[in-house]
């Protein structure tokens, strides 16, 4: 017995595992092998048996273990389960017909655009039905079609459309699935298929904003907006060519002379309208400010599609507590059942050490935490300075380990030796990178939540300037909101901490923590406020959309 055929009925034996007494199986030996061999079962209707036919030529015609090969098994199985009984496909006294199910079903991928999909990618030229068609092998291909176009919708509708790792790599999310067969044989005995297919989409009040404001622009109910084009920083007394369109958006009436300065109206105007979308107020036109008025009930479809399908990557259920990180709005969000309870501002990676995009659960925080430096950082920017000044780990309160024990950096021959042979760690303490306490969610990047002694940084619109780690403004505030429901733990029992010890305190009840990349946010109020696309995940995600 080959190694393949084996494999082929172990795969088979996995699959009958889950079917029903309609696919009976026997226990045979094959060459001294105990395997196990499928019956399945006869066809009971001319329809079923054509179903059957062309079922069966599709399976048997695939090079075992490819990818047409798992598919066809798999549709096989699952009809041979119902003896070949077509889910989609009727008699009629005209011929064969597409049952009521499916024609309902049909009607949903007419309207999938109103969900950020392409009606073309599921109603396909194979699923097109001729009524009165007898061949037999176009009648299996319609039926077999139709169940990949329903699977391929139900796949997108949980899960998106692009798998997150073709945006970037550093985007970990974990999108839901779903088990095609059981949704199949639920949708072709459910009262209303349409409903059932309709319910699969996220439910996050967001994801429906989005949802709603797609449907208006393809109804034509938002008006055109004015765009600011990006551009250098706009500050009082300059000129700039986007000074026309700047007042045109506010709304504000260009003086006789000097239309193109930008005046203390303009700036009075923008600090209002900074205040209004949560930037820093300081008057000054940049990129945060430039996306605000630009996103603000301006959005374009295309956005809005790249941003629903980010809602399509999170778990359906986000839990009734949790932390919500979104880095182009450089901002961290306590939600406690469905209201934000606490948000404050961030610092995330800069473009060349992004913070990746992923969720895990905080479990410990940690006070007076050493700052174990990442290799790259270690590599790249304090090993070229150990050769020249061996004392820099000392003056910056850092010591070398090799094999746990701390060696002295000055006895080190660097020019025969790599950094790469050592850790690096700061100690705790004043200027300790990470300030005075962290927030650890164990994960594949390294990457937490920390406090940080570059307080400036803060008042900054744009924030991305850490190795990828995400700096948290107000730390304690942020512990205090975090710690609601521990009823053995608060901040005081962590500020008594503070000192020049690591100490680890475990948290009770695990808070889920989702790092996320959204260009637009809904408001309470229903407003879209825009931010910038930090990383260029944003642009990346309309070109392969669009594709």
């Amino acid at each position: 017995m080959t190694a393949v055929a084996l494999r082929t009925l172990t795969t088979v034996a996995l699959a009958l595992a889950l079917t029903s007494a309609a696919v009976a199986q026997q226990t045979v030996m094959v060459g001294g092998v105990e395997a196990t061999r499928v019956v399945i079962p006869p066809a009971q209707s001319e329809l079923a048996r054509i179903i059957k036919a062309g079922l069966r030529d599709a399976y048997y015609g695939a090079a075992p273990e490819s990818a047409a090969w798992q598919g066809a098994q798999q549709l096989y199985f699952l009809y041979a389960e119902r003896r070949f009984e077509p889910l989609w496909l009727v008699e009629t006294p005209t011929g064969i017909d597409y049952s009521p199910a499916a024609k309902q079903i049909i009607e949903v991928f007419k309207d999938a655009r109103a969900q950020g999909f392409r009606p073309e990618d599921y109603l396909t030229d194979a699923i097109r039905l001729n009524p009165g068609t007898a061949e037999p092998a176009r009648l299996a291909a319609v039926e077999t079609a139709f169940s990949a176009s329903v699977s391929l919708y139900a796949r997108h509708a949980v899960g998106g459309r692009i798998d997150p790792l073709r945006v970037s790599q550093s985007i970990t999310l974990r999108p839901r699935r779903i088990d095609p067969a059981e949704l199949l044989t639920r949708l072709a005995e459910a009262d209303d298929p349409a409903a059932l297919l309709m319910d699969l989409h996220p439910k996050h009040r967001e994801f429906i904003a989005l949802r709603d404001q797609l449907q208006r622009i393809y109804d034509g109910a938002v008006e055109e907006q004015v765009t600011i084009p990006d551009g250098r920083l706009i500050k009082a007394g300059r000129t700039d060519e986007r000074i026309p369109l700047l007042r045109q958006r506010l709304d504000l009436t260009a003086p006789a002379d000097g239309p193109l300065v930008y005046d203390d109206a303009i700036r009075e105007a923008v600090m209002a309208f900074q205040e209004q979308f949560g930037l820093v107020v300081d008057g000054v036109v940049g990129p945060a400010t430039v996306a605000a008025l630009n996103g603000t009930h301006g959005a374009s479809a295309e956005d809005i599609i790249a941003n629903m399908e980010r809602w399509r990557w999170l778990p359906e259920d986000l839990s009734n507590f949790y932390v919500f990180v979104n880095i182009p709005e450089y901002r961290l969000e306590v939600h406690d059942a469905d209201r934000v309870a606490y948000n404050t501002r961030v610092i995330v990676g800069q473009k060349t050490h992004q913070t990746p995009i992923f969720y895990d659960e905080i479990e410990h925080i940690v006070v007076n935490p050493y700052w174990n430096v990442p290799p790259s950082i270690a590599r790249n920017e304090i090993g070229p300075i150990l050769a020249s000044n061996p004392g820099y780990l000392a003056s910056h309160n850092m010591e070398l380990l090799h094999g746990g024990q701390i060696v002295n950096a000055s006895a080190v021959n660097w020019s025969r030796t790599s950094v790469n042979e050592f850790r690096i760690r700061q100690r705790p303490g004043p200027g300790n990178a990470l300030g005075n306490i962290k927030f650890l969610f164990p994960n594949q990047h390294n990457v937490y939540l920390h406090d940080t002694p570059s307080k400036s940084l803060f008042s900054r619109s744009a924030r991305a300037y850490s190795h990828g780690c995400i700096r948290v403004q107000n730390p304690m505030d942020f512990a205090d909101a975090l710690l609601v429901h521990e009823p053995d733990l608060d901040t005081a029992s962590l500020t008594a901490l503070f000192g020049r010890s690591e100490r680890w305190v475990n948290i009770a009840h695990h808070v889920p923590v989702y790092i996320n990349y959204f260009t637009l946010r809904v408001g309470e109020d229903g407003t879209i406020r825009s931010y910038p696309d930090v990383y260029g995940h944003n642009e990346r995600m309309v070109n392969l959309l669009s594709n």
